[in-house]
């Protein structure tokens, strides 16, 4: 099994979860990924939605679910010229997780439960 040291502690990438959480874990990506779950969106059009992202993160983001085959990038060569990010295939086979992470989130919130990470210092939600 491979072991991969991440922020000090050491991750089995050979168990499932692992994996799974190394593609899609963090603070951003699986909200960015329920987004694009509705059909493709422009770079600025996800930043609106997430407006608590700094554009560095995004990006990073981005590139990264790019590079793991999960969101494809259209570049259209019009003036001015736009990119486009929706799901590849395999990201498609997120959408039940995603739906059911969303599911649980209102499940958690309906126990009057609300974990700090999902506002804003002004009290916005991300989603």
């Amino acid at each position: 099994m491979t072991q991969k040291m991440e922020n000090g502690v050491s991750v089995n990438f050979g168990c499932p979860v692992a994996k799974t959480v190394g593609v899609i874990g963090g603070k951003w990506k699986g909200v960015i990924l329920y987004h694009l779950t509705t059909g493709p969106r422009r770079y600025n059009e996800i930043r609106r939605t997430l407006p608590n992202i700094t554009q560095r993160m995004l990006t990073l983001q981005l590139r990264e679910l790019e590079r793991d085959g999960i969101v494809h990038r259209q570049i259209y060569n019009e003036n001015p010229p736009h990119v486009e990010y929706s799901l590849t295939p395999l990201g498609d086979t997120l959408r039940p997780l995603l739906d059911f992470m969303r599911d649980w989130g209102i499940f958690y919130g309906e126990q009057n439960r609300e974990p700090a990470a999902t506002t804003s210092d002004s009290g916005k939600h991300f989603c």
